[in-house]
């Protein structure tokens, strides 16, 4: 095993609180059956949560901000690819990289586009429509673009968000990688252990309390759709599970109306897979959703938002009913909680997504073929990115010097 990998990490991953952390989890495990030494790296404190990654034979170093420390650790460990966990550790770490370790290749995965996320949460909060436009004016938006064309591959998880880069920025698509979450094709004898219509019951709604569009999607849900839901099904329950509810969200907790707080689900997979429908009312956000994907996964139909749903599944049909009002929203949940024959539709309907567009030996050949091509002709891959080349040199000149600023302010307060 003499191939090394470092991944920077934004936090330590967390894959059963996160869907971000599965996605990782999924791509280290991947690169250890590529007989990488991987070594994960991050400035963030491990949580109850962490996942164990020395259980898997992955090294753990903690980092700092701008400390010269970090440039021994790099040099000394010589890694052949180097992993950003988001734009954000790109920019705090990237310019390092290039400097101490040029040979290597940059990878940035991007779990989903921030700065999307983000500027439809701005345009949420101040009901005003979203455009690309909007997107493309915020300052977030720059950066994390700046990132990608820095970076000599960058991992996309959704296709909305491929389209986005490719047909309204006009980024190359060497650059990129269409590479969403990543499961085990369902086979029949999977299918057939699946719990049937009648010993499902009852709704869920997973999500971890530190994620904004989930926090809105339970007050939405406890707002204005639930009233409406058991109205027409009195004795129906939903519960909302995740880890780091604030308190705003445990107060939301009322048994005697069927909605009830959870808290942190041991295994996401086991909930959502007892619930006869899983429900996502998401308002704004980008990406893939990971809890929809695990619906799938466990044979457990879903209704949600156009946001939801936004690419997931292509031109496939969707494996429930997508709705974007609580009117909508709430009789959609209804009609498919009642009517099996159309909830056993939208549960085939979920397999054909997984299996079609979410296969895991399709996906990893794909980023296996796709890093053996770049390590063939790294320097002809970067003399074609001019762009990329002109943001690293203006990089190096502004935030390193930034950087070593901080670092020789803090040695002498």
């Amino acid at each position: 095993m003499d191939k090394k990998m470092l991944i920077i990490g934004y936090v330590w991953p967390e894959p059963n609180t996160t869907a971000a952390g599965g996605r990782m989890l999924q791509l280290i495990h991947f690169f250890l059956e590529q007989e990488y030494q991987i070594t994960f790296a991050s400035t963030a404190a491990e949580s109850e949560y962490s996942y164990d990654l020395s259980s898997i034979g992955v090294s753990k170093q903690p980092i700092l901000l701008n400390q010269s420390s970090f440039d021994t650790f790099l040099k000394d460990l010589d890694p052949d690819i180097v992993v950003f966990d988001r734009f954000m550790t790109e920019e705090q770490f990237g310019w390092r990289v290039v400097k101490n370790t040029p040979n290597a290749l940059r990878i940035l995965d991007t779990e989903d586009l921030h700065s999307l996320r983000i500027a439809r949460q701005l345009a949420y909060k101040k009901a005003i429509p979203f455009t690309e436009q909007f997107w493309l004016d915020q300052d977030q938006t720059k950066r994390e673009m700046a990132s990608i064309y820095r970076c000599d591959l960058s991992l996309i998880i959704s296709l909305h968000e491929m389209e986005l880069l490719t047909k309204t920025i006009k980024i190359d698509k060497s650059l990129l990688l269409h590479l969403p979450m990543m499961y085990d094709a369902i086979n029949g004898e999977e299918q057939n252990s699946w719990l049937h219509f009648e010993q499902k019951k009852d709704f869920v709604c997973i999500g971890n309390g530190k994620h904004a569009p989930n926090i809105d999607a339970v007050q939405t849900l406890k707002k204005e759709i639930w009233p409406l839901i058991r109205k027409e099904l009195p004795l129906a329950n939903l519960f909302i599970y995740g880890a780091y509810m604030p308190e705003s969200i445990k107060q939301l907790n009322s048994p005697k109306q069927g909605f009830h707080i959870m808290g942190h689900a041991n295994d996401a997979r086991e909930v959502i897979s007892h619930a006869r429908l899983n429900l996502a009312p998401i308002n704004f956000g980008a990406g893939i959703k990971g809890k929809l994907l695990s619906g799938m996964v466990c044979g457990t139909p879903s209704i949600t938002t156009k946001i939801g749903a936004e690419g997931i599944c292509e031109n496939l049909p969707w494996n429930g009913i997508i709705a974007n009002d609580a009117e909508t929203f709430a009789k959609a949940a209804v009609l498919l909680y009642q009517n099996e024959d159309e909830w056993s539709i939208a549960r085939q309907n979920g397999t054909a997504i997984i299996n079609n567009i979410y296969n895991k030996a399709v996906l990893q050949q794909r980023l296996k073929n796709k890093i053996e091509l770049l390590a063939k002709n790294l320097e002809g891959h970067r003399s074609c990115n001019f762009i990329g080349s002109m943001l690293l040199h203006h990089t190096l000149a502004s935030t390193k010097f930034m950087s070593k600023w901080i670092e020789e302010k803090n040695s002498n307060p």
